[in-house]
């Protein structure tokens, strides 16, 4: 037998952990391009997992089972891939290693706290607000900076590459309200999602 629980909510998760050991792979080969799309990809993922999950049956223990791998699949989607993409770009100086520091502690921490108040929910509705910004939000704004890239200096590239990381690391832990995704926005996020790929492969 093998342990953990395997109830279909999970395969989402499961698939946007694929596309992001994909990109990483794109990108320590130097693909670029299609590792940018991978991490949308994955993006897309975990923007359905949750609502794809409360439409299975669960009993308590997958539930709970489902949060967690849900904020350890977002560790590597949208903290690790980042960082990889960077260091396979060659960006290794000290002040990117403490970036990459900073933005892995603050993801994890951001997870932790997330998972604390929805355990802690007295009600079953889904959560409306996070509290920083959401970690998924590295599949937008990582595949837009390498889009802007194809019409900046390097040099410049690499400035935007480390200020957004510190940026983003910071805004992870800051103590803002964010309004989750709910309605009509899915569909936009969408077709955003649609859009970003179709111009990645014509750049």
């Amino acid at each position: 037998m093998l342990i953990g629980k395997y109830n279909k909510s999970l395969i989402i998760s499961y698939l946007g952990v694929t596309f992001a050991v994909v990109g990483m792979y794109y990108a320590l080969t130097a693909n670029f391009k299609v590792s940018m799309i991978m991490l949308i990809l994955a993006g897309v993922c975990d923007m359905f997992d949750g609502k794809i999950a409360r439409m299975c049956k669960r009993d308590r223990d997958e539930e709970l089972f489902g949060i967690q791998l849900d904020s350890l699949a977002d560790t590597i989607d949208f903290v690790a891939f980042p960082i990889i993409f960077g260091l396979a770009l060659g960006f290794n100086e000290w002040y990117h290693v403490v970036a990459y520091v900073l933005l892995a502690m603050c993801g994890i921490q951001r997870l932790c706290h997330f998972n604390v108040l929805v355990i802690n929910k007295n009600d079953k509705g889904p959560v409306k607000f996070y509290s920083g910004l959401p970690v998924t939000s590295t599949s937008i704004t990582y595949p837009l900076l390498w889009l802007i890239s194809n019409y900046i200096s390097c040099g410049l590239y690499q400035i935007c590459y480390t200020i957004l990381t510190y940026l983003t690391a910071i805004l992870f832990v800051l103590n803002i309200k964010v309004p989750k995704l709910r309605g009509i926005a899915y569909p936009i996020v969408a077709v955003i999602a649609i859009v970003g790929i179709v111009m990645l492969c014509l750049v």
